[in-house]
């Protein structure tokens, strides 16, 4: 039974890796690095063209983290893979990755974007502090959904890291356990 759990886990790991197409490990005559960042920055301003309170928070924070494309798939067991450039005082800084697996009942592939801001340097230091950064540990999270970004003003908003989803596509249903977790990568 381990087997056949480990070659499931495998297969949605490979199948995530394939819908992700690679677009960020090849970039056409630019650097895995020059693709990341550009595709990064270009997510985050459309985020802020259609979220004026992420706009607000990004004015605010001390760094933002960018996912521009986060694959995830999986029936049963699945998993999630991007990667996304850190963005402090307006430059490109750092490079990560983001990875999750999740189990229970669930099918589907999506593909979605995925912004962090980091509202002050202690929940900044957290990202690098262990050997990846885990969503759910650490400093509080809190995911903004629409009805909370179009109420929300800096002066109400006093957590230490902000996250929007955007740009969503595909179908996924479920209902389960799931971890990710973030980690610095050094891209070429």
């Amino acid at each position: 039974m381990k087997s056949i759990t480990g070659r499931v886990l495998a297969a949605a790991c490979a199948a995530v890796m394939g819908l992700s197409g690679g677009a960020a490990i090849a970039g056409e005559g630019k650097s895995a690095a020059g693709t990341i960042s550009g595709e990064s920055r270009a997510a985050l301003n459309r985020l802020y063209a259609s979220q004026p309170a992420a706009k607000a928070l990004g004015e605010k924070a001390v760094a933002v983290l960018v996912f521009p494309g986060i694959t995830k798939a999986g029936f049963m067991i699945g998993g999630q893979y991007g990667e996304g450039a850190l963005f402090k005082g307006g430059k490109t800084v750092a490079y990560y990755n983001t990875t999750g697996i999740s189990y229970g009942l669930q099918a589907g592939a999506q593909k979605y974007g995925y912004a962090m801001f980091f509202m002050n340097e202690r929940a900044l230091s957290q990202l690098n502090k262990a050997e990846g950064f885990e969503v759910g540990a650490g400093p509080s999270v809190v995911v903004v959904d629409e009805g909370m970004a179009k109420s929300a003003t800096t002066t109400t908003m006093k957590d230490d890291i902000y996250a929007f989803i955007f740009s969503q596509k595909g179908l996924m249903a479920g209902l389960g356990l799931q971890g990710n977790k973030i980690t610095r990568i050094s891209p070429k």
